[in-house]
C-alpha cells in the first residue's frame, strides 16, 4: 500500500517534469528540401538580438560584414542577415555556414547554440558540453524560392504570429506566405517553428552603425533673451557675397597650379624622351630608366613610362649586338600598358651571366634568377622560347591587373633562343620556404599573427582577380611556392603562366581545359572534367591554409618508407580527418597533433580552429559549397583581428609577445 501511494505520487512528479524539460528543444524547426544541388542564392534570415548583441558580435554570430545587416523599421526590434544559401548534395536540403564562440561554460553546446540564434540554427550533435571559448561550427536555416519571388527570409514563429500578421507585416499576401510553406489551415502555426517569408525586395533600412538617438532638445529661452539678441544678430551678420567670391579666386587659383604643374611635367618628360635615345659621349648605352621610378602625373601607365616611347630597336648607333628582340607574335597593341623592353646583354649583366649564385628556384615554365637592374632588385624569370604561351599569358595579364597583394612586372626581354619576364623582387622569398623545414633554409619559423595575415593578403590579392578586374581571372596554380613575401612579410600572389580569362563568350568557367597545376592542390571536379573556375582556385587556397597551419606539404609521404614508390597521402584528407575528431576548439586534440611544432604552441586554439573549418569548407567536394573568395576575405579578416586581441593578451609576458612580433 505504502508503495502504491509513493508511486501514484511519483507519477505526477515527472509529468510536471517532462512538461518543464520538453520546452528546451521546443525549435523542431526542419530545413526546406531540396533538388538542384548547384542552385545558390542570396537569402535572409529574421533575427532579433537580445539587446547586449553589439553589430559587431553579430557580425561573428553570422560571419557577415556591416552592409549585410538591415533592421526592421516597425519597431519589432529584428534584423535581417543576408546569407547565401545552398542545396546541400547529400541531404538535399538548403543550408548555410556560420561558427559560435561559446560565452560560458555549462549546460549542452546545442541548447546554448539554439537559444542564441533564436531557432535559426541546425546542430546535429546534442550531447557536447559548453565549454567557454569553444568555437562551434553550425548550419543556418534558409531557403532559395522558386522563381515566384526574390528572397526567402528564415523566420521562427514568436507566440501572438499568425499568417495574417506576417502577411500585414511584410507586405506580401496571405496565399504567397501558405504556398511556400505548405499551410494548410493559416490558424494553425506553431510557435518556435520555422517559416519562410516571400519577398520580391531586399527586406529593412541600413543598419545604424553609430548611436542614432536624437540628441535631448536645448531648452527654450525666454522670448525677452530673442528680443535684446535682435540688434546683434543683425550686426554680426556673415557677407556671404564675400565668402563665396573668396572661393571661386581660391578654386580659380588652384585650377591654374595645377595646368601650371600640369605643362611643366610634361615638358620635364617630353625632354627625358629625347634625351633617353641621344647617345652618351662615353659611346655607351645609359644605364638610367624612368620605368621604376615613381608614377609621374603626366604618365598614364602605373608602371611609370614617364611619357616615354619605348622603340623596339635602339637608335643610338650601338651596333646590332644590342638589338632588342621582341617575341615572335608579339604585338604591341595587345596591351593596356606597354611593358619596358630590355636588352639581352643588361639582363646578363644584372645576373652576372645567370650564375648559380643568382639562382633563386625553379618555377612552373622556368628558372628565376636574382638581379639588380639599374640600382632596383629584381627578380628575372628565364623561360625558353618554346614557353611562348606562358610567357604571353602572364604578360597579358600582368600589364592590365595591379594591386599590392598580385606581384608587379616590370619588363622583358628576349633573345632568339629564350625570353625573360621582369618581376619586383620579394626579399623574403616564397612562403613555402617559410613553411615546410624554415630552420634549414635558414629561416626563422612564421609566428601565428603572420601566418594569418600572409593568409588574409593572399586571399586579397586572389578575390581581386576573381571579382574586382575588368575582365575575370582563374589563376589555376594557387600554392605556397607561388605566394612571396616581401621585406614586411607582406604576402604578393605570383606565376600567373597558367592563368585563364573567365567569364567571357567562348572562354568561360565551363570551357574544359588540359589540366594543368600542381598536384595536391586540384579540386576534384577540375581533375575529372578540366573545368577550371573560380572555385578551383578556392579549394588550392584552402589547402594553402591547411599548410599554414600544419606546417606540412600538400602531398605527405610516408615517413621511413624504402619502398621505390613510398605511398602518398594528401593533406587534405588528412586535415579532414582530424576534424572530423575535433567537434570543437576545446575538444581538437587530434588537430593538435597535426598544428606545426615550429610555433611552439604560442596560437590561440580558437582562432585555429576557426581557420581550419575555413579551409574546410574551401576543400568540400562540392564546388558550390566552397566560399568564394569575398566570403574567405570576411572570415580571415575576422580571425586576424581576434589574433590581434589574443596577442595583446601576450603582451605582459615581454618575452613571448618580442618573438611574436620579430619579423612583422
Amino acid at each position: 500500500m505504502n508503495h502504491l501511494s509513493r508511486t501514484s505520487f511519483l507519477i505526477p512528479v515527472l509529468c510536471f517534469l517532462c512538461l518543464q524539460i520538453q520546452p528546451l528543444h521546443s525549435f523542431s524547426t526542419q530545413p526546406m528540401n531540396c533538388t538542384d544541388t548547384t542552385r545558390l542564392c542570396t537569402s535572409f534570415l529574421a533575427f532579433k538580438p537580445q539587446e547586449n548583441l553589439t553589430l559587431a558580435m553579430i557580425q561573428s554570430m553570422f560571419d557577415v560584414l556591416p552592409q549585410d545587416v538591415t533592421r526592421e523599421g516597425n519597431g519589432h526590434g529584428y534584423i535581417f542577415i543576408k546569407k547565401n544559401c545552398s542545396c546541400l548534395s547529400k541531404d538535399k536540403v538548403y543550408v548555410t555556414n556560420s561558427t559560435y564562440t561559446v560565452k560560458f561554460s555549462g549546460g549542452y553546446v546545442y541548447d546554448i547554440v539554439i537559444n542564441a540564434y533564436d531557432g535559426l540554427a541546425f546542430l546535429p550533435n546534442t550531447t557536447r558540453q559548453a565549454k567557454v571559448g569553444a568555437v562551434v561550427s553550425l548550419r543556418l536555416f534558409c531557403g532559395c524560392s522558386s522563381g515566384l519571388w526574390n528572397y526567402l527570409v528564415s523566420y521562427v514563429m514568436k507566440e501572438g504570429d499568425t499568417v495574417q500578421s506576417l502577411s500585414s507585416r511584410f507586405g506580401v499576401s496571405m496565399d504567397s506566405i501558405e504556398t511556400v510553406n505548405g499551410i494548410q489551415n493559416p490558424d494553425n502555426v506553431t510557435a518556435g517553428a520555422l517559416y519562410y517569408i516571400p519577398l520580391n525586395s531586399v527586406p529593412g533600412e541600413p543598419y545604424p552603425l553609430e548611436n542614432d538617438n536624437p540628441p535631448a532638445p536645448v531648452p527654450a529661452p525666454p522670448d525677452d533673451i530673442f528680443s535684446a539678441n535682435i540688434p546683434t544678430i543683425h550686426k554680426a551678420r556673415v557677407p556671404y557675397g564675400w565668402i563665396i567670391g573668396g572661393l571661386g579666386i581660391g578654386l580659380a587659383l588652384i585650377v591654374l597650379c595645377i595646368i601650371i604643374c600640369v605643362y611643366l611635367k610634361s615638358s620635364s618628360c617630353l625632354s627625358e624622351s629625347r634625351g633617353s635615345h641621344a647617345k652618351p659621349p662615353d659611346g655607351k648605352i645609359s644605364q638610367k630608366f624612368h620605368i621604376l621610378r615613381k608614377q609621374s602625373f603626366c604618365c598614364t601607365s602605373r608602371r611609370s613610362i614617364c611619357c616615354k616611347s619605348v622603340d623596339w630597336k635602339q637608335t643610338n648607333g650601338e651596333s646590332s649586338s644590342h638589338q632588342i628582340t621582341i617575341p615572335k607574335g608579339l604585338a604591341t597593341d595587345i596591351f593596356d600598358e606597354k611593358p619596358v623592353v630590355f636588352t639581352y646583354e643588361e639582363i646578363l649583366f644584372a645576373t652576372d651571366e645567370f650564375l648559380d649564385s643568382s639562382l633563386l628556384g625553379h618555377g612552373t615554365y622556368g628558372s628565376v634568377y636574382y638581379g639588380h637592374l639599374h640600382d632596383q632588385e629584381v627578380a628575372i624569370k628565364r623561360m625558353t622560347a618554346t614557353k611562348t604561351k606562358e610567357f604571353m599569358a602572364e604578360m597579358k595579364i600582368l600589364c592590365k591587373v595591379h594591386h599590392t597583394n598580385l606581384v608587379e612586372l616590370i619588363g622583358y626581354a628576349a633573345s632568339d633562343a629564350e625570353l625573360f619576364l621582369i618581376y619586383e623582387y620579394a626579399q623574403k622569398g616564397s612562403l613555402r620556404s617559410h613553411l615546410h623545414d624554415p630552420q634549414n633554409k635558414g629561416h626563422t619559423p612564421l609566428s601565428w599573427i603572420m601566418r594569418v595575415q600572409i593568409a588574409l593578403d593572399a586571399a586579397r590579392g586572389l578575390e581581386y582577380i576573381h571579382e574586382h578586374t575588368k575582365t575575370h581571372y582563374v589563376h589555376r596554380d594557387i600554392k605556397t611556392s607561388n605566394i612571396l613575401l616581401d621585406g614586411s612579410f607582406r604576402a604578393k600572389i605570383s606565376d600567373f603562366g597558367l592563368a585563364k580569362l573567365v567569364g567571357k563568350t567562348g572562354e568561360g568557367e565551363a570551357t574544359a581545359t588540359k589540366v594543368v597545376g600542381t598536384y595536391g592542390y586540384l579540386a576534384p571536379e577540375y581533375l575529372s572534367d578540366g573545368l577550371a573556375t573560380a572555385k578551383s582556385d578556392v579549394y588550392a587556397f584552402g589547402v594553402v591554409l591547411f599548410e599554414i597551419i600544419s606546417g606540412k606539404e600538400a602531398i605527405i609521404r610516408t615517413e621511413g618508407a624504402v619502398t621505390k614508390n613510398p605511398e602518398r597521402r594528401s593533406l587534405a584528407s588528412t586535415m579532414l580527418a582530424a576534424l572530423r575528431n575535433s567537434p570543437d576548439s576545446m575538444s581538437m586534440s587530434s588537430l593538435k597533433d597535426l598544428i606545426d611544432p615550429n610555433m611552439m604552441d604560442l596560437y590561440p586554439h580558437d582562432c585555429v580552429f576557426k581557420l581550419a573549418n575555413l579551409a574546410k569548407q574551401c576543400v568540400d567536394e562540392d564546388p558550390i559549397l566552397r566560399p568564394d573568395m569575398k566570403q574567405v576575405v570576411i572570415s580571415l579578416s575576422q580571425i586576424v583581428l581576434s589574433s590581434i586581441e589574443w596577442e595583446a593578451t601576450l603582451a605582459g609576458n615581454s618575452q613571448v609577445f618580442s618573438g611574436l612580433v620579430q619579423g612583422r
